[in-house]
């Protein structure tokens, strides 16, 4: 993501090129019989192949390959709602057809799939309810196979049956072996009900009934075509590269607040519990809050925009989707259909204001050891709002704790990069710059220029010590820039899973107005995130599909997950580039000792020899045929459930870190009371729950011992 402020003038000139690209090539105006879907398509694929940094062909090729990921993974994907009938007469229509429409047909193939998917709905809905309805015989020796993309679609009404009774007859096990647990745990208790074995068969696959019946009424009531016609513009965009998007406004603005950390809303979370929408908690100072009419267990029934906007039944809505409509511009009403605790209804009326999700922001802990202090910063995302010059960016909040740090006396810094998926390009760049004196950060390439390198030109330093950056597979992007900066420079060492995700590309969002483009990236028909550069590191090499090895590897429990960049078939390829000039950190510390004590360190860890060992058991576990069995069931998951809970058990630290707020942060909390009890319990959970963070303190206590040697001259 970037700034329009802060644009490089690169990317300013991009943005013109691409305008006048438009323009030049005639694709300013569209056909007067247009449909909104049609000028969707177009438009998006115009972009596709004009601008985006690898397009592929749009060809019958391409055509084949979206059929088959839009209906085996937007549509269907466990392959037991669609007959195989239903796919092949509309693979005879449709398979070789798409690529005409997106080049300026008109859109049928969506309506087709719509038109099928709705009448499948209906009789798969009697299907499940007919199968859950009579008891299940968990003593036969059956199995299933849960993994759809090896199973193919039913060839008949028999074998779709068939298919659902299985998955179903799974999902009660499940649940019935969970009673059945619970009522050898708790019996003999005091006011213990205990029931039948048949008692309790009725009750999993009433929870089941339960389950499909919420899952059912989204398909029926939340979900239209626009849902399905949306989600196939993002097939046709996301088959070119997995990053590569389309957002529909209503998800553009989401984007955009999750992004800047900020929205306007009501001041409220919430969870979907058997079907309705609760309040969890209020955020003091909110809009809700303020009414005196909210309270937490209320139910959120139905939503209106303005005075006069209709009704919105959020029966069958997840919380993300109920969340959307409740946002909305600043100062904008919303109206609400509230039913109390009593069972009473209440409508209500609300100005939407400013909510900042600061619990999303960098913060830090300061952890005592028998070495030294070491100060560990905490950054979830790259977050910067670009709409608001005084908004929060990461950059200036990491700088800010990097001062809190260094008034308490650290000794050593531990960057916590761990899940954090990335975001602004800029602020990456600001905050690498906070430890070296100046030079390249990373470099940037469009399909046709050449790299353009993004320097930090500021000489001076905020902190020069011990440094180490956590990451693990879920670090990605700008976290990956960040890590790859701080490797190449030998400015401190990269702690974490053997590699980090690997998305070394960066995305632009641009408006499907074509006359606007660029300049304006909030178009009424949607928004296209398009992959226009790669990263590369200043040592020549992408971060792409590849990731940043870690200098120092820790056992991680979802090693041998396919959920990296290199497991997605759609991914650009690793390359490289010439490396751009650079000069190593001067006061970098000798790598090997450190890596030695640390895998001594972690040969001696029972908890890290276990995930090493199991993790790969662990995996395929999640990718077999599952037996429909009780005994073999409760079988396998007790050894299952054994070796999370062994692993979980040892995961805990042998000894406490000494990990300690500081005081401004408790008090920025104070008069909000969930806020500050949420910090309090991530600060002890870093305390005993993190052995990856115990392992990281070593590391930076050894990096100090070291430092403090070299100056000492011994």
């Amino acid at each position: 993501m970037f700034s329009k402020r802060n644009l490089p003038v690169v990317l300013i000139f991009l943005a013109a090129g691409v305008f006048v690209a438009f323009r030049s090539l005639g694709l300013g105006g569209g056909k007067n019989n247009e449909t909104k879907y049609d000028k969707i398509l177009h438009t998006v694929g115009e972009m596709l192949t004009q601008i985006h940094y690898s397009p592929k062909k749009v060809d019958d090729a391409f055509s084949k390959e979206v059929f088959k990921k839009y209906l085996g993974e937007k549509i269907d994907d466990q392959k037991n709602i669609l007959l195989l009938s239903d796919v092949n007469q509309l693979k005879t229509a449709y398979e070789t057809k798409l690529d005409d429409e997106i080049r300026g047909g008109s859109v049928q193939f969506v309506p087709a799939v719509s038109t099928v998917f709705k009448t499948r709905i209906a009789e798969t809905e009697a299907i499940y309810k007919d199968i859950l309805s009579k008891p299940f015989d968990f003593t036969k020796d059956e199995s299933v196979n849960l993994n759809s993309e090896k199973a193919d679609y039913p060839k008949n009404e028999a074998e779709r049956q068939e298919s659902w009774r299985k998955r179903l007859k799974y999902m009660a096990l499940d649940r019935y072996a969970e009673l059945i647990a619970d009522r050898e745990k708790n019996a003999g208790k005091e006011g213990f009900v205990k029931k039948t074995d048949a008692e309790l068969e009725a009750e999993a696959r009433e929870r089941v009934l339960k389950i499909l019946n919420r899952t059912y009424d989204r398909l029926k009531f939340k979900v239209t075509d626009d849902d399905r016609f949306n989600e196939y513009v993002k097939t046709v965009a996301e088959y070119m590269d997995p990053h590569t998007t389309f957002f529909p406004p209503v998800d553009k603005r989401y984007f955009d607040e999750q992004m800047s950390g900020q929205f306007f809303g009501i001041g409220a979370s919430l969870r979907e519990e058997d079907g309705f929408i609760k309040i969890v908690t209020l955020v003091a100072g909110s809009p809700a809050w303020k009414s005196g009419v909210f309270n937490v267990g209320d139910i959120i029934l139905k939503v209106a925009e303005g005075k006069e906007g209709e009704w919105v039944d959020l029966t069958g809505y997840i919380v993300e989707d109920a969340v959307k409509l409740i946002r909305g511009k600043k100062g904008s009403e919303v109206r609400l259909t509230l039913k109390k605790a009593d069972g009473s209804l209440k409508v209500v009326n609300l100005i939407r204001d400013k909510i900042l999700q600061d619990e999303t922001f960098a913060r830090s802990v300061v952890i005592n050891t028998t070495r030294g202090k070491v100060g560990m910063i905490y950054l979830p995302e790259f977050y910067a709002n670009f709409d608001d010059p005084q908004g929060a960016r990461c950059s200036e909040d990491v700088r800010k704790e990097i001062i809190k740090l260094k008034e308490q006396k650290v000794d050593g810094i531990i960057m916590d990069l761990r899940n954090n998926g990335g975001g602004s390009l800029y602020d990456v760049v600001q905050m690498v710059g906070l430890f070296i004196e100046g030079g390249p950060i990373v470099q940037v390439k469009d399909r046709d220029g050449k790299p353009q390198v993004y320097y930090d030109r500021d000489k001076s330093v905020l902190y020069d010590g011990p440094l180490a950056v956590m990451v693990n597979e879920f670090s990605a992007s700008a976290s990956e820039i960040f890590a790859a900066a701080i490797q190449d420079y030998d400015r401190g060492l990269i702690i974490g899973s053997t590699s980090t995700y690997g998305k070394g590309t960066v995305q632009r969002n641009i408006g499907l107005d074509k006359t606007m483009g660029m300049l304006d990236p909030n178009s009424d028909l949607g928004t296209l995130k398009v992959t226009l550069q790669k990263f590369y590191r200043i040592n020549g090499g992408s971060t792409q599909l590849r990731g940043v090895s870690s200098d120092i590897t820790l056992p991680d429990i979802y090693e041998f997950s396919k959920l990296r960049e290199k497991d997605n078939p759609d991914a650009l390829p690793w390359d490289e580039i010439q490396q751009a000039g650079y000069n190593r950190w001067k006061y970098g510390l000798d790598l090997a000792p450190i890596q030695k004590s640390s895998e001594a360190r972690l040969r001696n860890n029972d908890a890290f020899n276990l995930i090493r060992t199991n993790a790969e058991w662990l995996t395929k576990q999640n990718d077999k045929v599952a037996s429909l069995n009780l005994k073999k069931y409760q079988d396998e998951q007790k050894q299952i459930k054994a070796t999370v809970k062994q692993i979980e058990t040892l995961s805990k630290s042998s000894h406490e870190l000494d990990a300690q707020a500081l005081v401004e942060d408790l008090k920025k909390y104070e008069n909000d009371p969930a806020k500050l009890e949420r910090f309090k319990q991530w600060v002890k959970n870093l305390r005993s729950n993190d052995i990856y963070l115990n392992e990281a303190v070593n590391v930076v206590n050894d990096m100090i011992i070291q430092k403090n040697l070299v100056y000492s001259g011994k």
